[in-house]
């Protein structure tokens, strides 16, 4: 590209990769493989874990640096729920026994528009009877939609899921980024509540968290050992990468009022995924007054954004 010319439309790679620009950003999406984030660098620093080359050559969409959570979050127990009739979902992660993070992170998504900072991507998801697998990724029909805006500054995912089947069906929403993780890498939010999890990594009790939780003054990820979600969070949380790094502070609003928090034994990486409801929400909407699915009837959507801003510190300055 001829030097100083502004870039209209996004690269795209062989493999249907695109990447966007903004500053000194760079995004890489990947709608073939669930529609994933592969890459998200500053000057070529991750800001996001970087992608494993053979994750992409292989979809293996777990190893991404983020990806969708549509129609739902997290676990649903025994791949089992009952709305309007009892549903059976496919065990879509092996070896685990439950359905996990819906089917979008699993499927093809198709580009709806993209410029050079900007993109969306889409995905319908049609049940029918020819295809009885397509039932047991979700008994319902939706379409969902991300887009990416990218600034100077960071980046914005607005995600949608709209009903577009003929009867209500129960839906959530969320967004599983995982961060890099060093020993110094410190992570601070506040909440009210936590759901405590059995072995199964299935909620089990509610507990309230302090108002001056050590959370909420931050702490070292390499300490932690969590695989829980946080209630009324308050929709911010500070991710500051270590030494030399930035500081990314991650902002969502309503619906996606729950963060569950993943961090894994010696990975060098952890999550914060903002969602809007509970672990196996949909076995438990009879049981837990504030578990945060919605129920959608025909035609109507659920909408969520998030926000990733990123933040450099002046010599001397702490983030």
């Amino acid at each position: 590209m001829p030097t100083g010319r502004i870039p209209t439309a996004p690269m795209r790679n062989g493999d249907g990769r695109l990447s966007l620009r903004a500053g000194n950003l760079a995004l890489e999406l990947a709608p073939r493989i669930g529609g994933s984030v592969t890459a998200f660098t500053a000057d070529g620093t991750p800001l996001l874990r970087p992608t494993p080359p053979q994750a992409i050559t292989q979809r293996r969409v777990r190893e991404v640096a983020a990806f969708p959570l549509v129609p739902y979050s997290n676990r649903i127990a025994r791949a089992r729920f009952a709305f309007e009739g009892e549903h059976r979902l496919a065990r879509n992660a092996e070896p685990e026994a439950h359905a996990l993070h819906g089917n979008g992170w699993q499927r093809t998504w198709s580009v709806a528009s993209a410029a050079a900072s900007a993109c969306t991507l889409a995905l319908d998801h049609r049940p029918s009877d020819a295809d009885p697998g397509s039932r047991g990724e979700w008994p319902f029909a939706y379409r969902a939609t991300q887009r990416f805006m990218l600034t100077p500054a960071g980046l914005t995912v607005a995600l949608s899921v709209e009903n577009t089947d003929t009867r209500p069906q129960p839906a959530g929403l969320g967004w599983h980024p995982f961060f890099p993780v060093r020993p110094d890498t410190m992570l601070a939010f506040t909440a009210r509540g936590v759901w405590m999890t059995d072995a199964d990594h299935l909620p089990t009790a509610h507990l309230p968290v302090a108002p001056d939780s050590a959370l909420g003054r931050g702490r070292a990820v390499p300490a932690l050992a969590l695989n829980h979600c946080f209630t009324g969070w308050d929709g911010r949380a500070r991710i500051a990468l270590g030494a030399g790094l930035p500081t990314l502070l991650l902002e969502a609003g309503e619906p996606l009022s729950m963060g569950i928090v993943y961090t894994p034994a010696g990975q060098d990486f952890f999550a914060f995924e903002p969602v809007s409801h509970m672990p196996d929400a949909a076995n438990r909407m009879a049981t837990v007054a504030d578990h945060g699915l919605r129920i959608l009837a025909p035609g109507q959507a659920l909408t969520g954004e998030i926000r990733l801003t990123v933040c450099w510190s002046r010599p001397g300055e702490r983030p």
